[in-house]
């Protein structure tokens, strides 16, 4: 029992010293909440304001305990603390970063109060057959892969279009482009065929940033002077570099081949790299990274499938706090609560 004890402590001790480092420059009374939420989210497993109000064991009582935690969240992500954070992910990450960028939902289909809450199709639930839509919100997320393959959240937005001021999921995912362009100055940005759209190539040129994204099969380039259908040039070839990739937890053998192309959003000169052996139809990325050598290719295939990472993030994230679950109503208290779980994430995979 002195040893569980004490463990505790060191525990406490080690989260508080994590949390100070985001709310170092905030009054006494936010990193106290910082450190609260941390803590409480962490011995907890929940997003629950009552369920961290119950690991807090204050004095006084639980409801007062979940008004002054939902007060805090209510203000909002302070941007002290979030510059803070992403100050301390530098420290974490490789000088060629690779970013990627996803969407996910957060369902809540028996809300009501929930402010904005719009409708959005329920990934858990849908297939490619069937899309099944349910109440609840969108999620933008920017991921950074640390120098352990780690993924660490740089960037993450529940919205809705039902919000007053709302204009486009598109300028969200240029914000989350904007903000990795602004942290490393030259990143790689990697996403799947959600993303295969003109407007995201010609703003990853404007940022002059690398990218990996994979094409539809409605996809046209430009190849020996004429418009092609990616999928005839992918049909044409057959991988000629043999190379083992990770996909959905297993280890198999690719073949890879890459040719040259124009993408029509700019027409400047990209590459078009297949992936052969791995999936029914053969994968297509395009890419803008400079291909000399056989080693290059095997670079961008797998920069593509470190994607599998992102998508664990997703699911660990509603997992191990029950994020879903959570019962604040207003949308700058649920993006502060986003905020704070991520990082109690990090602080388990990254200290202990």
């Amino acid at each position: 029992m002195p040893n569980s004890t004490s463990n505790i402590y060191t525990l406490k001790r080690e989260i508080l010293t994590f949390s100070n480092k985001i709310s170092r420059y905030l009054t006494k009374p936010d990193r106290k909440f910082t450190a609260d939420m941390t803590y409480g989210m962490l011995a907890s497993g929940s997003c629950l304001l009552t369920d961290v109000a119950d690991q807090l064991h204050e004095s006084s009582k639980k409801v007062n305990s979940v008004e002054r935690l939902t007060r805090h969240l209510n203000k909002g992500t302070p941007a002290k603390a979030l510059n803070s954070y992403l100050s301390l992910i530098h420290k974490w990450v490789s000088d060629k970063p690779i970013i990627h960028i996803d969407d996910s939902d957060i369902v809540k289909p028996d809300g009501y109060k929930f402010e904005a809450l719009g409708m959005v199709r329920d990934g858990s639930k849908s297939s490619s057959a069937k899309s099944i839509y349910q109440k609840g919100y969108h999620v933008t997320e920017a991921c950074v892969l640390t120098k352990s393959n780690h993924p660490v959240s740089i960037f993450s937005q529940i919205h809705s279009s039902k919000e007053k001021n709302f204009t486009s999921i598109n300028d969200v995912t240029f914000s989350a482009m904007e903000r990795g362009a602004a942290m490393f100055g030259s990143a790689t940005f990697v996403m799947d065929r959600g993303y295969e759209d003109n407007k995201m190539f010609l703003k990853l040129d404007e940022l002059k940033q690398d990218y990996v994204i994979r094409l539809t099969s409605k996809r046209k380039l430009f190849f020996h002077g004429k418009w092609v259908p990616a999928t005839q040039l992918r049909n044409q070839r057959k991988g000629k570099i043999k190379t083992p990739l990770l996909f959905h937890g297993k280890c198999r053998d690719a073949y890879l081949s890459h040719v040259k192309v124009q993408i029509t959003a700019s027409k400047k000169d990209i590459y078009l790299v297949l992936v052969y052996g791995i999936t029914e139809h053969p994968m297509m990325l395009a890419t803008n990274k400079k291909i000399k050598s056989k080693e290059d290719v095997v670079n961008v295939a797998k920069a593509y499938f470190s994607r599998w990472r992102i998508e664990e993030y997703f699911r660990c994230k509603k997992q191990m706090f029950q994020f879903e679950n959570f019962r604040v109503r207003r949308l700058t208290a649920i993006n502060a609560l986003n905020f704070l779980s991520p990082y109690a994430w990090h602080f388990w995979h990254i200290y202990l």
